[in-house]
């Protein structure tokens, strides 16, 4: 089960692109059915209320941009942490920031998806 660390991290940058991009398909085949997204503010999405919130506009990602991710390889999960870069206009608020996240992906029936997002934000 060794090197799904590399795509792994590949997958979360197509992810991270696909939310700048509003690339709901890609978002949608990427992001687990029973996904738990903790953003940075403490809000929880399921993925239904995620992409719905992207696909009304009430959400616009503007850029999602990684940095210093590393993986843990654990078979049919990978644990990656990082920071990202997000710029983002919710509810009317434009705002840019940097977070610390916690990303889980795991191996469902032979399909890779996202299944947990936790992020906490840096301090400018």
């Amino acid at each position: 089960m060794a090197g799904n660390a590399e795509k792994i991290i590949d997958l979360d940058k197509k992810r991270m692109q696909a939310m700048a991009q509003r690339d709901l398909a890609t978002l949608r085949n990427l992001i687990a059915d029973d996904l738990v997204y903790t953003h940075s503010s403490a809000r929880i999405d399921t993925k239904q209320s995620l992409i719905g919130n992207m696909e009304s506009g009430s959400t616009v990602y503007s850029a999602v941009e990684p940095s210093e991710v590393k993986a843990q390889d654990l078979g049919d999960a990978v644990v990656l942490t990082g920071k990202a870069r997000i710029g983002v206009n919710s509810g009317g608020n434009a705002m840019s920031f940097t977070v610390r996240f916690t990303d889980v992906y795991a191996r469902r029936g032979g399909q890779w998806q996202m299944v947990t997002w936790q992020s906490t934000r840096v301090p400018e």
